[in-house]
């Protein structure tokens, strides 16, 4: 078989002449791709690419997306596989700059450099401006991974290096691929994505020795309840996936356990 596609008549061969009922099927193969009946185009490969006077739909396809996606992901790792010791800080893009929550993030991204890594966010507004802006003036690598939205926000003024990614799942990997740690301050639905999609990749032991760290316990409590009170309750969660994170109001805290976590592990 080639690339440009074998047609044949399913129902041709000597196998299916003894079945009068059997008719014959059109039938055709694009690489791993059978198709048969109407699905069975009349055109080649070679042809609609060297075709200039077709249409374009073909721009818009799942197929042709995943070129972009893969782009997107090759321009990622690329951009970031440099990157030194980082912990990626997540919070609310509605965080005001005069609020408790603003100055603590600011705080931590002060800290995280002065502890020796690059901080990383969404690279909007509110909490992740804030903890960029604590690395940036701290002197470190501040890194934003921004997102295409409706509601464009671009990247804030104390973003170093940052990308703009269309896909959310390759923005994810990039969070938790070139980081050692996630810091969460108060925040939104995208936030609260991010912090249960970290929860599952270490519940599952996708990834290993990966602190989640939620600051600040008069926001978060409600949620601890939850799913103590709730989820593990009710056995949709096991006691032990209480110990999957940190709730801290202390930003010392917050350095103790990622430090503790990349400590070597030791056998008993």
């Amino acid at each position: 078989m080639t690339g440009t596609g074998d047609e044949k008549h399913y129902g041709d061969g000597p196998d299916q002449g003894q079945d009068p009922e059997r008719k014959s099927v059109p039938e055709k193969r694009k690489g791993p791709v059978l198709l048969r009946r109407d699905q069975v185009g009349t055109s080649t490969t070679d042809q609609r690419l060297l075709d200039t006077t077709g249409p374009t739909d073909w721009l818009h396809t799942d197929p042709w997306r995943v070129w972009r996606i893969t782009s997107e992901f090759v321009e990622g790792f690329g951009a970031l596989a440099e990157l030194p010791p980082a912990i990626s800080v997540f919070g609310s893009a509605r965080t005001p700059v005069d609020s408790p929550e603003y100055a603590a993030g600011v705080a931590i991204g002060r800290a995280l450099v002065d502890a020796g890594y690059a901080v990383i966010t969404g690279g909007g507004p509110g909490a992740m401006e804030a903890a960029n802006r604590g690395a940036s003036e701290a002197g470190g690598l501040s890194v934003g991974l921004g997102i295409e939205l409706p509601f464009e926000q671009g990247l804030n003024e104390f973003v170093d290096l940052g990308l703009n990614f269309r896909y959310f799942f390759v923005r994810k990997t990039m969070f938790v691929k070139y980081a050692q740690g996630f810091v969460v301050l108060p925040g939104g639905l995208g936030t609260l994505d991010e912090l249960f999609e970290a929860l599952t990749l270490v519940q599952t032991k996708k990834v290993t020795r990966f602190p989640v760290i939620l600051f600040g316990s008069a926001y978060w409590g409600g949620l601890v309840d939850w799913i103590r009170d709730t989820l593990v309750a009710q056995g949709k969660a096991g006691p032990q996936d209480l110990e999957l994170f940190h709730v801290v109001d202390d930003i010392d805290d917050v350095l103790k356990i990622i430090a503790e976590s990349r400590q070597p592990a030791t056998e008993i």
